[in-house]
């Protein structure tokens, strides 16, 4: 292809051999050949097989072929299926699978898309790791054993944990803050063991090598890298050795990769230029101190493990948040398109529920008509549409609006097939003797509701039905009445809301009959009355340090008193009667001013969160009600920003629960639910809820790991950009606090977090954004986002101790509310309710087969067997996971032992327990994953998972283990 086109690197490449290397002692590189499929700026998925994913895999299975010593590593299922199912011919199947069987093509991570790291779920990275694992697994028979995380922006500590459970042996990272990269790369430490979880410790840990400066792409100032693919890309970073990550032994030397972004579009192009490079240095590897061949991820890896040496320990600390230069910290894709981040976790836990009650359905035996084929089918589709959104374009936030767009669509298509499941199943399985709207009386106007708990815990809880009645009866399956509460709605004019308690046992059902009165009758419920007029205006002034002189209207339940200023509408203060404490907590909307001209200076966009100053208040006046009921008061504050607006920008909506006598409301006693309005943003604005406190947290916060544990978060100075570069992501949950109390916050969805000033916690909620920058234009990443978002926290006060008892399981409560049906469904008894440090992470049937024999399933896929896999409906998939710390708390932190035959009781008889990897594809008897030596005493060698009774119904989990079961039943 022309000595031109690479003999400028090879200047560079001299640059390799390191001080004190003899011509006649090499050292070995290796050139690992990838394509990141980075689409989502500009492509929806289908475009990209179109206009670029089709190619990359086309062409570079016809050039591997062509070359023995060639390799490919393969990411993101997501792009290799399309291919695979509708542009790949059965000669090409053919070259894939010789290409495996040689080594010469590897698959990495092997999930459907490279998740982000700081905003997803673990379920939800869980989930996509599985419906990439099983198509390998159903197709190839094989099981990724590496993974290659280059480009979310970030690295959690969730992260080895994760893979070392899927049975990966390493993991290659790349993008970590600019100024720790350095300093790690300056001390040759940007390869260690990587233990991510404080209680599990060496149990699940992984060797990770995190790349150099230069990342996984040529370097830009190299003028012959493109990154579009129509000439080659990164071959060997021109640092020298002692400025990259040390070779560990003499003869080996760090991973090189040869790709980039939209590269490989024209594999020939890149390999006709390599080649030629590789055969000169090698001629001449005696005199340049280096020779260089072509790798997988894999074989990196192996010839790493095998030299023995001793690595560094890195604990359970994340790499977040993630800087590239001074004004350039990824902190606003923390928030970037909150309305999608928000229905992808709405999506995620309507899957939870649809699964468990489609596997209650089936077992012990289905009774109706419902095809369990079409019903899966229902499920797929929503396990696919959930694991795309997990992509680190497309959570985030950072992609295009079209992209955005078509994750919208595929999640709302893969909703409502899950929704039809659950109709069918409730239509399917109708109880004569239940009652019923024209039974009970209700008549044409009245409802019958049915209530899915999809938890294996009781739960007792207020749902919110939206009716167009003033006056309601509330009755139970036996037609007792029913505590409720009914109140004028503010989302929908002339409707109201039907708040109604329920206590709803695990997996299970509860049935009420909803019946319109017109009058006064035994059990009617009229609308709440309103104690506080919204035309009484507070407004902004200066903060006085003392309540002296203050209107405080108290809001009370058992568990808190909120004491709210009437002077400015805003809350005053809580008292937390446990501890018999009253902090003073005072929550009001403020908005950063960005810059949107590159000329003034740095701007924010999806990615960067650059504000020029603090934030300022954004309104000058608000209103206030509070609506009083016998279950439920709420306060209604509406923000204005100013005294002439017709429209107010922002609210809050903050509940309190009052328990009736009797009733077991430990988790909703100790929370104060709030649901907030913010938008339509003016341009160029950031909105935060800032909450003050009088707690000395000296700006600390704890923020969560993808809903899997805390992280602490010191606030650090920086000579530039401090306000961004000290926000981090919480996904589910954060707190903060003193010697005395904590205030923890729990999310349904992910933001931006913050203590600015002591005392003070700041969410940001929203952002409206647009810029001149030629990148953003081109790829339209402007964030021109005029929608308004509707987010939900709940706040927990109280005692270090009350709220480590309530935090996780609140959180879990929040993630998984109960799905409010309409008809009822047959019942089969429900499951034993579980502990309460445990929970019920996944219970399914399978979309595949994921064969317990390996053996069998390898020799079948050899003979040619390779049909379309079917699911394996004798057996469901059960994932248990321990949501405590050790030492977190003095009960829930312990161990705990269940019998899964009294858990699974309602769904049949257990015959037999498998346990698996975490997405099901290794029996964990045979997982051998690699160790390495940490340290005195330890050895290269196999590790396997801690030594556990072989097979058996009785089971213990530990704190924060995730252990993943095939459970097999009786047949019916």
């Amino acid at each position: 292809m022309g000595q031109l086109r690479w003999l400028p690197l090879l200047a560079l490449l001299l640059l390799l051999r390191p001080p004190g290397v003899q011509s006649a002692d090499p050292i070995q590189a290796f050139v690992v050949p990838h394509s990141h499929m980075d689409v989502g700026w500009v492509y929806t998925v289908q475009e990209s097989m179109q206009a670029y994913a089709a190619n990359v895999y086309t062409s570079v299975v016809e050039e591997l072929a062509r070359g023995q010593q060639r390799r490919f590593i393969a990411v993101e299922q997501e792009f290799f299926r399309l291919w695979w199912d509708g542009v790949a011919s059965e000669q090409q199947k053919h070259q894939v699978r010789q290409l495996l069987e040689e080594g010469r093509l590897e698959f990495v991570i092997g999930g459907q898309v490279m998740h982000d790291e700081a905003v997803t779920h673990l379920d939800d990275q869980i989930l996509q790791l599985t419906e990439g694992h099983g198509f390998l697994y159903e197709t190839f028979g094989i099981r990724p054993q590496f993974s290659w995380h280059v480009d979310p922006f970030g690295a959690s500590a969730t992260t080895p944990t994760l893979f070392a459970l899927a049975g990966f042996n390493a993991h290659l990272g790349s993008r970590i803050d600019y100024d720790l990269k350095a300093a790690m790369q300056e001390a040759r430490g940007l390869q260690f063991v990587w233990r991510g979880s404080s209680s599990l410790s060496e149990q699940q840990e992984i060797f990770t090598h995190i790349m150099d400066q230069y990342s996984y792409c040529t370097p830009s100032h190299i003028p012959f890298s493109n990154r579009y693919g129509s000439r080659w890309g990164a071959v060997m970073s021109p640092a020298p050795l002692g400025e990259r990550p040390a070779p560990t032994a003499q003869g080996v030397a760090p991973v090189s990769p040869q790709g980039c972004d939209k590269q490989f579009f024209n594999a020939s192009v890149q390999f006709a230029n390599m080649d030629p490079l590789l055969d000169h240095i090698n001629s001449h590897a005696a005199e340049l101190g280096v020779s260089v061949q072509y790798a997988t991820l894999g074989d990196y890896f192996r010839a790493l493990h095998a030299l023995n040496v001793t690595w560094r320990v890195r604990d359970h600390h994340d790499f977040l948040p993630y800087s590239t230069e001074p004004f350039q910290a990824w902190t606003g894709f923390y928030t970037s398109r909150s309305t999608l981040k928000g229905l992808a976790r709405r999506a995620s836990a309507l899957l939870y529920a649809g699964e468990s009650m489609f596997t209650r359905y089936m077992w012990p035996a289905p009774q109706g008509h419902l095809d369990p084929a079409w019903a899966l089918q229902q499920l797929q589709q929503l396990r696919w549409a959930v694991s795309e959104v997990q992509h680190h374009d497309a959570i985030t936030g950072t992609e295009s609006p079209k992209v955005r767009d078509m994750y919208v669509t595929h999640l709302a298509s893969g909703m409502l097939g899950v929704r039809k499941l659950m109709a069918s199943i409730v239509l399917d399985k109708l109880q004569p003797q239940a009652p019923t709207a024209a039974s009970s009386g209700a008549g044409p106007a009245g409802h019958f509701t049915s209530v899915y708990n999809p938890l294996a815990w009781t739960v007792t809880t207020v749902v919110t039905l939206t009716v167009g009645f003033p006056g309601v009866r509330v009755t139970d399956e036996a037609g007792h009445p029913v505590p409720s509460q009914i109140q004028n709605s503010t989302e929908t004019p002339s409707a109201y809301d039907l708040l109604i308690l329920t206590t709803i046992p695990g997996l299970s059902y509860r049935h009420y009959s909803i019946r319109p009165t017109a009058g006064a009758q035994e059990g009617t419920q009229e609308p709440a009355a309103t104690v506080a007029s919204m035309l009484q205006f507070g407004r902004r002034r200066r903060r006085r340090t003392s309540p002296a002189g203050r209107r405080l209207v108290p809001v009370a339940n058992d568990c808190y008193i909120v004491l709210l200023d009437q002077d400015t509408n805003l809350m005053h203060s809580i008292w937390e009667r446990q501890s018999n404490r009253t902090v003073r907590v005072t929550q009001e909307f403020l908005e950063y001013h960005v810059n949107g001209d590159v000329k003034q200076g740095p701007i924010s966009d999806n990615y960067l969160f650059t504000p020029g100053k603090a934030a300022v208040p954004a309104w000058e006046a608000v209103g206030m009600e509070i609506m009083a009921g016998q279950l439920v008061t709420e306060i209604r504050q509406y923000f204005y920003r100013n005294m002439t607006a017709q429209n107010y920008t922002y609210a809050i909506r903050s509940r309190l629960t009052h328990m009736p006598q009797g009733h077991d409301g430990e988790l909703l006693c100790h929370r104060i639910e709030q649901e907030y309005r913010a938008g339509p943003l003016e341009l160029n604005r950031e909105a935060v809820l800032r909450t003050s406190t009088s707690l000395n947290n000296q700006q600390v916060i704890y923020s969560d790991n993808n809903g899997y544990q805390m992280q602490r978060r010191p606030y650090l100075s920086y000579v530039n950009n401090s306000i961004a570069r000290n926000y981090y992501p919480m996904v589910q949950s954060a707190f903060m606090e003193d010697d005395e109390s904590r205030l923890a916050l729990l999310s349904e969805r992910a933001h931006g977090i913050s203590s600015q000033e002591n005392g003070q916690v700041e969410v940001m909620l929203h952002r409206r954004l647009w810029n001149n920058f030629d990148w953003d234009l081109g790829y339209n990443l402007t964030l021109n986002d005029t929608s308004v978002v509707h987010p939900v926290l709940w706040l927990l006060l109280g005692s270090w101790s009350l709220t480590a008892a309530l935090r996780q399981r609140s959180a879990v409560a929040l993630q998984h509310r109960p799905v409010v049906l309409f008809g009822d469904l047959a019942g089969k008894g429900s499951c034993e309710t579980l502990p309460p440090n445990l929970h019920l992470q996944i219970l399914s049937i399978p979309g595949w087969r994921y064969s317990s024999n390996h053996t069998e399933h390898a020799q079948s896929l050899r003979k040619g067997h390779r049909g379309e896999a079917q699911a394996d409906l004798r057996r469901v998939l059960l994932r248990l996971h321990h949501l405590y710390e050790v030492g977190e708390d003095p009960v829930l932190s312990q161990p705990v032992t269940v019998n899964l035959e009294a858990v699974l009781q309602a769904l049949g008889s257990v015959v037999a327990v498998e346990e698996r990897s975490l997405t099901g594809t290794w029996d964990v008897g045979m997982l051998h994953r690699w160790s390495w030596r940490t340290g005195p005493g330890r050895h290269r060698g196999d590790t396997t998972f801690p030594s556990r009774p072989p097979g058996g119904p009785i089971i213990t989990v530990h704190p924060k283990e995730i252990r993943t079961f095939f459970v097999h039943f009786q047949q019916q």
